[in-house]
């Protein structure tokens, strides 16, 4: 064999265990674990956590996302603003960054088709 063909072999072996590793370091960390990463109290939000219990009810993500779009709340049912009203309150800002006032217009609305449901204050 050739130096050319000896350095080619070698390069391409540390490239597959460099891309090897890389690909099982990167899945085994969680942000969460790595400590001092993120200031106490700041830690992220687990937005799966927050999007799942709006999958529960039918149609619940269509009629927020078409509320949210239109300004319209008449999509949103008695059932999608039970599961709204559970939601913890630091989902919001990370669930819909884009407009702060949607999660209190949505919530004020909830209040008035589910009488027992807070409003916002």
């Amino acid at each position: 064999m050739g130096r050319k063909a000896v350095v080619s072999v070698y390069l391409i072996i540390s490239l597959c265990a460099a891309i090897f590793v890389t690909r099982g370091v990167a899945q085994m960390q969680n942000p969460q674990a790595i400590p001092g990463l993120f200031p106490p109290g700041l830690v992220p939000i687990d937005l799966v956590k927050c999007w799942s219990s709006l999958f529960t009810v039918q149609g619940c993500v269509l009629a927020i996302s078409n509320s949210f779009f239109s300004g319209k709340f008449k999509s949103v049912d008695a059932a999608c603003c039970k599961v709204f009203s559970t939601l913890d309150a630091n989902c919001w800002p990370h669930m819909i960054p884009l407009n702060p006032f949607f999660p209190p217009l949505l919530k004020d609305n909830c209040a008035r088709i589910i009488p027992n449901s807070p409003a916002h204050n």
